[in-house]
């Protein structure tokens, strides 16, 4: 397991470290809260994975406590951070339970201590919800990507019906406070702000959850 790199001058440590200590705090009973939820994440976790191509290199972001973990295809390389401490060794018990070859680091996807272009994919499942600064850590894995790699998410967004998008304004600040997630961020909206092109954006559970499918633009 490796080690994480200093954050960089434009992340907010402070938010950063409150949010890391609410994922701590509730790593130990995180999957079965989360249980009835994951019958439905389960298949969409499925179906974005087998998006990846054969022999990639993958950055898994935001690993926590290894769900994605049974999907992984078997003919690629994944290097799977995560910046809880907690969620993270509960992710390290379960792949090495399964015996699931996998590179875990402790690092933010803010400050990812790894060289430009060095992987082919990123996936990340419900993961920029958490992310202090969502649009830093989506060009932090911008950065790692090679030119033409590909992003995919699975994401939880704010949705576009008015009333419902208002109930979830309205609820954000107690889902942050308790579990340290934004269920009213334009994830999509982000992604382009990071400088990526959008390929796809499938709409799996009214227009709230969402599969997107990214690239990264060569430069010049």
């Amino acid at each position: 397991m490796i080690a994480s790199k200093e954050a960089p001058p434009g992340v907010d440590s402070t938010r950063t470290a409150t949010i890391q200590r609410r994922y701590n705090r509730q790593a130990s009973t995180y999957d079965l809260r989360e249980a009835l939820m994951e019958l439905m994440f389960s298949r969409w976790r499925r179906r974005l994975w087998g998006l990846v191509p054969p022999g990639s290199r993958v950055l898994e972001v935001g690993v926590g406590t290894g769900k994605n973990l049974r999907w992984y295809p078997p003919d690629v390389s994944v290097t799977a951070i995560d910046f809880s401490p907690k969620m993270l060794a509960r992710g390290v018990r379960r792949a090495r339970q399964r015996q699931i070859p996998v590179e875990l680091a402790l690092m933010d996807a803010q400050a990812i201590a790894c060289a430009g272009g060095s992987f082919d994919v990123a996936v990340a499942t419900c993961v920029f919800c958490s992310v202090p600064d969502p649009v830093l850590g989506l060009e932090e894995v911008r950065r790692v990507l090679r030119p033409g790699g590909r992003l995919l998410l699975l994401e939880h967004v704010r949705s576009g019906l008015p009333v419902l998008g208002r109930c979830m304004d309205w609820l954000n600040p107690v889902s942050l406070w308790l579990n340290g997630v934004n269920i009213n961020r334009n994830t999509v909206s982000n992604v382009e702000r990071a400088g990526f092109r959008l390929l796809e954006v499938d709409d799996l559970f009214l227009d709230i959850v969402k599969l997107i499918v990214a690239e990264k633009i060569a430069e010049g």
